[in-house]
This record gives structure tokens, sequence and C-alpha cells, in this order.
């Protein structure tokens, strides 16, 4: 990703942020939420859609199984507000961007093992995307650490995890039980290493289109960090 793409990701991502996000983030700001709060409340909504899927409860009925998309996305949307609560309340610290960060890393590794707890995603390719989400956020650090702006870099950010996955299941749900109202029965298919549970081919298809983003992003930070610090020796020299 070149300084171009980069800033035109960061453009559009702002403007998404102010047109979606303002009256939320006024009404938080209005009530009295802490940017340390919003961070606690998006933590306790990953680790109750995350108990729901480890249990099955994505398939428990069809008015019931939303709550799990519906909870992953008050999650997602409280990742977003506490950032631009503190922005505009002033109360960017180190502190709370530490809490913010080790919060997002538990509730990402939860996740994931909910999905292999839950049978959703196989054992050993469960253990490869909670690896490869780990390295996205460990690249990001480390480089920052030597001076890389790294902030836009990445096909798969955090909020794109967020959405992907989320729409993901959205439709997994569509599909599952749109099929069980008109056949009687779920289409859902076995596919060893990818799941451990009958799913629908969407989510087999999600699931290894998401693996294989992952892995794009790791080699995008890896290629970026690698030739900006290389850029920056020469100058040196």
């Amino acid at each position: 990703m070149n300084e171009t793409e980069d800033s035109k990701k960061r453009s559009r991502q702002r403007e998404i942020s102010n047109r979606y996000i303002d009256r939320p983030v006024a009404f938080l700001i209005k009530h009295n939420f802490t940017p340390n709060k919003i961070s606690y409340i998006g933590f306790i909504c990953s680790l109750v859609a995350s108990l729901l899927i480890a249990i099955g409860g994505l398939y428990f009925s069809i008015y019931l199984s939303w709550v799990i998309p519906f909870i992953i996305g008050w999650a997602g949307a409280m990742d977003l507000f506490d950032g631009e609560v503190a922005r505009r309340t002033n109360r960017e610290t180190q502190a709370g961007a530490f809490l913010d960060s080790n919060l997002d890393r538990l509730s990402d590794a939860i996740f994931v093992l909910a999905l292999v707890y839950g049978g959703l995603v196989d054992y050993l390719l469960g253990y490869i995307i909670l690896f490869l989400v780990i390295m996205i956020s460990y690249i990001r650090s480390r480089a920052e650490n030597e001076g890389v702006n790294m902030k836009g870099i990445g096909f798969m950010e955090r909020a794109e995890r967020i959405l992907f996955l989320l729409f993901t299941i959205i439709i997994e749900l569509i599909v599952y039980f749109l099929t069980f109202l008109f056949l009687g029965k779920p289409f859902t298919v076995f596919v060893p290493f990818v799941t451990r549970v009958p799913v629908t081919p969407v989510f087999v298809i999600g699931i290894i289109i998401y693996t294989f983003t992952l892995i794009y992003t790791v080699l995008q930070r890896l290629s970026f960090t690698f030739k900006t610090l290389k850029n920056a020796n020469k100058e040196d020299i």
C-alpha cells in the first residue's frame, strides 16, 4: 500500500466516522461516558457474543440467533466511539490508549477461541487465524516503536475484521434459516479442516476468504514497514 492509497483510506475512514458516529458520540459525551467506560462496555459486549457463539447460540432459533450479530455490532461501535469521545473531550492519554489496545487484543483472542470452541472453525485453522490476528497487531506495535506511522496500513485492520465477520454471520443466519423455512432443513455442508460442525457454504467461503485476507494484511504490513525503515536508513547515510 503506497502513500496515496494510505491517504485515500484515511480520508474514507474520516468521512464515514463523521457521517455515522457524530450523534452517538455527542450523546455519550452529553451523558458523561468516559472513553474507558466505553472501552469496557465494548469488551463486555465482545465477551457476551463470544460466550453465545461458544455454546452454539448462533443456531438456537430464528429469533434468538440475531442477538449475536446485534451484540457484535455494538462491540464494534464502542470500538469506534471510545477513541472519538477521547479526542473530542481532550481525554486522549497513554493510559487510556494502553487499556483500549489490550482490551481489543483480548476481545479478538476470545472471539476466535469462541469460534473454535463452538465448532464453527476447526482447531488448526482457528489457531492459524488467532496467530495472524496477533501478528497484525504486533507488527504495527513493533513498527511504531521504530517510528513508522502504521495508521491505515493493511487491508484488514480491526474495524474491517469486525465488519467482515459481522456480515459473514448475518448472511450465514439468513441462508441457514431461509433454507430451513423453505426446505424443511437448513442447507449446510461439512468441510473438514475448516469447521467441525455443519455450516452453510457461505460461512465456509467467508472463513477461507477471511484467513487469506489476514495473511495478505500481515504481508502488507511487513512489506510497508521494511521499505519505510530501509528508506529511512538510506536518508540517514
